[in-house]
């Protein structure tokens, strides 16, 4: 019995996030450039061939990942829009941003590589002005969640939180082992959710 267009494209769908998974493991451990995309496919394992059937190449890849990456921060600030009171949209940014960073610490750390890219690389500092632009995106997302809140400057309070924020998930990323989870999240829920 022939497969349904559906069956087809779960199927593809599951090979693209399999290729996409090899590719962060070997970009994580060699770096973009280091990496060819005959081995992202052997990693795969598939034929460099069937991998082109997916990806026009390792910039398309990355592009897709990058996709990948500003579409699941999209959905935790889409998330948080579904409360009420603000200190519980960002109880739900907290715990989702460390939650996601403990269970793939790397894979943090390999997109704050790519955030910091010189602006002399040209093939790879668009993927980083992409992040930039959607991290600026969930900054304004805080400023009126914290306006709502009635602090007095939101976008002094919206950068303090991102900043403490950012300083855990990084700990978080570079000592996935040694940094307790669970207290970290509670700290940063108590010093601003303070109406919960």
């Amino acid at each position: 019995m022939p497969r349904t267009p559906e069956e087809n494209d779960r199927i593809r769908q599951l090979s693209k996030q399999n290729i996409r998974a090899a590719a962060m493991e070997l970009f994580v451990k060699q770096g973009y450039y280091a990496t060819p995309i005959s081995q992202v496919a052997k990693q795969a394992g598939i034929s460099k061939g069937l991998l082109y059937n997916y990806y026009k190449g390792k910039e398309e890849l990355l592009a897709e990942m990058v996709e990948a990456r500003i579409k699941e921060v999209v959905d935790v600030m889409e998330g948080a829009e579904a409360f009420d009171k603000p200190s519980e949209q960002l109880k739900y940014i907290i715990e989702g941003a460390i939650n996601t960073i403990h269970q793939n610490p790397e894979v943090h750390r390999f997109y704050l590589h790519l955030q910091t890219q010189p602006e002399a690389d040209e093939e790879l500092i668009k993927y980083s002005k992409l992040l930039i632009q959607e991290n600026a995106r969930m900054f304004e997302v805080q400023c009126r969640i914290f306006e709502r809140m009635g602090v007095e400057e939101p976008r002094s309070r919206s950068l303090y939180f991102s900043s403490v924020l950012q300083g855990v998930m990084l700990m978080i990323s570079t000592y996935p082992k040694n940094v307790p989870i669970e207290e970290m999240k509670k700290q940063v829920i108590k010093q601003f959710c303070t109406d919960l």
